[in-house]
C-alpha cells in the first residue's frame, strides 16, 4: 500500500517536472504562493509594471503585503538615477541595470495645482522628498506613486536660509526614514530632524562650531569674492548651482556617529557631527580665485568631492576623498584627458549623485550637455545615450539616485 502510494506520488513528480534534452523544467503554476513570491521578489523592478497583465494569480501577488515582505528581503536593487529637466511635472529615470531610459507616471499628489513644479531635493532607498513652492515636502515613492506631504515647519523655520536636506531611510520593512535639514547663518547652524515612526519633526538643536588646529571662522569666508578670469571675465567665487542641487548634501555613518556634509556658498565643504551637534569646515581643494564647478556625493560610505577644473588649457574632471587623520585630500579618479578636454571654456555646471562605488555626472554648459558614469573601483568612465522624446534631446540638469523598491512606504 505503502509502496503503491510512493510510486504514484513519485509519477506525480515526474509529470510536473519533465526532463527535457537533459534539462529539467517545470511550470511556474507548481510553485505554492509563498515560493512564487520569493521568485518574483528577485526580478528586477521594471518587471514588476507587467505583473498585472501576466495571469490573474500574478496580479493577485502583485497586490500583496506578504509579496512586498519578500521584496524588503532582497538586500539590494540596482539603482535608477531620477532625473531633473527645466519641467519639473514629470518623472524620467535611467535604469541602470537595463541601460534605458524609462518615463513613469507622475505621482498624483505631484500633479494637484499646490503641488506644481516641486522641486526634487534629496533621496534615500527606495523614497525622493520634494518640495514645494510654499516649502513643505512631499515624499514620494516614484514606483507606485504613492505619495504624503509632511507637517509643515513653523513660520521661525520656514524663514531661515536652508543649507542642506538630506534623507537617512531604515533598511528594515518598517519602512521608516528621517528627513535632515541643517539652516542658519554661518557660523550660526542649526538642524532640525523629521521622524516618519512618530509622524513629526522630533527636535531641533544648536549645532556649535568644531575649532581645529586653532583655526578661527572668518566671517568673510563664506562670501562672494570677484576677480578677472583668464578670458578677462568678471567672476564671482559665490556659486551659482542648479536650483535642485542648492542644498546638496550627503550623510554618512561612521562608529556609530551621523556625519552631515554640506557644500557652503563659495565652494567649501562643511561637515555637521549630528550626534554631537557640531560642525567644521575642511580645507579649500583649490584656491579661492581658481575657477571651477564642484559637488559633494556619498560612495561606499564615504563623503566624496567631484571638482572640474581649468589648468594650463585644459579641463580636468577629477574625484577626491579627504583623509582626517592628516588633513589633506586625496585623488582616487580621474576622467580621461580625452573626455574632459571637451569641456575646456564651456563655463561647465556639475551636479553629480553617488550610489554604491558609482558616480553620475551631469555636466551641464550653454553649448554642451552630458551624463557620465564613474566607476572609483575600476576608474572607468562611460557617457550614457542620451534621453530623446519626439525625437529631441532633453537636457537633465541634475539626478537623485534611488533603489526602485514597490515596498518603500511613505
Amino acid at each position: 500500500m505503502e509502496h503503491d502510494h510512493f510510486e504514484s506520488s513519485r509519477t506525480t513528480r515526474k509529470r510536473k517536472f519533465q526532463e527535457e534534452d537533459g534539462i529539467l523544467s517545470f511550470s511556474m503554476d507548481d510553485l505554492n504562493q509563498d515560493l512564487l513570491e520569493r521568485v518574483l521578489s528577485w526580478l528586477p523592478t521594471s518587471t514588476f509594471f507587467r505583473l498585472n497583465s501576466v495571469c490573474k494569480r500574478w496580479k493577485s501577488v502583485a497586490a500583496s503585503v506578504s509579496f512586498k515582505l519578500a521584496c524588503s528581503r532582497v538586500p539590494s536593487r540596482d539603482p535608477w538615477f531620477f532625473m531633473v529637466d527645466p519641467h519639473l511635472n514629470q518623472s524620467i529615470v535611467f535604469d541602470s541595470a537595463e541601460r534605458s531610459w524609462k518615463k513613469l507616471d507622475h505621482p498624483p499628489l505631484l500633479q494637484k495645482d499646490s503641488n506644481q513644479n516641486s522641486m526634487p531635493v534629496a533621496a534615500s532607498g527606495g523614497l525622493i522628498c520634494f518640495r514645494n513652492l510654499t516649502g513643505n515636502f512631499i515624499i514620494c515613492n516614484l514606483v507606485t506613486g504613492s505619495c504624503r506631504e509632511l507637517p509643515p515647519l513653523d513660520a521661525a523655520q520656514r524663514n531661515q536660509t536652508i543649507h542642506a536636506i538630506v534623507m537617512n531611510t531604515s533598511s528594515e520593512y518598517s519602512g521608516s526614514y528621517k528627513l535632515v535639514l541643517v539652516y542658519g547663518e554661518l557660523p550660526k547652524l542649526s538642524c532640525i530632524v523629521y521622524d516618519s515612526s512618530i509622524g513629526c519633526w522630533e527636535w531641533e538643536a544648536a549645532l556649535s562650531r568644531k575649532v581645529e588646529n586653532s583655526l578661527e571662522f572668518d566671517s568673510d569666508d563664506d562670501n562672494a569674492v570677484y576677480f578677472l578670469s583668464k578670458a578677462g571675465n568678471l567672476v564671482a567665487t559665490n556659486m551659482q548651482r542648479s536650483p535642485s542641487k542648492q542644498y546638496s548634501s550627503v550623510i554618512t555613518s561612521k562608529d556609530g556617529e551621523e556625519i552631515l556634509y554640506f557644500l557652503s556658498s563659495s565652494g567649501k565643504v562643511v561637515t555637521c557631527n549630528l550626534t554631537h551637534k557640531c560642525f567644521s569646515e575642511y580645507p579649500r581643494l583649490l584656491p579661492v580665485y581658481s575657477e571651477y564647478s564642484i559637488d559633494i556625493v556619498e560612495c561606499g560610505g564615504e563623503m566624496l568631492v567631484v571638482l572640474l577644473s581649468e589648468f594650463l588649457e585644459s579641463a580636468s574632471l577629477r574625484v577626491w576623498r579627504y583623509d582626517e587623520d592628516i588633513r589633506s585630500w586625496h585623488q582616487i579618479a580621474a576622467m580621461p584627458p580625452a573626455m574632459s578636454h571637451e569641456w575646456f571654456g564651456k563655463k561647465v555646471d556639475i551636479n553629480c549623485v553617488g550610489t554604491g562605488h558609482q558616480i553620475l555626472v551631469c555636466l551641464n554648459s550653454g553649448e554642451l550637455f552630458s551624463y557620465v558614469l564613474c566607476d572609483v573601483v575600476t576608474n572607468e568612465w562611460v557617457e550614457l545615450p542620451k534621453c530623446c522624446v519626439n525625437g529631441k534631446a532633453i537636457e537633465f540638469m541634475s539626478a537623485f539616485s534611488f533603489e526602485p523598491r514597490i515596498e518603500a512606504t511613505v
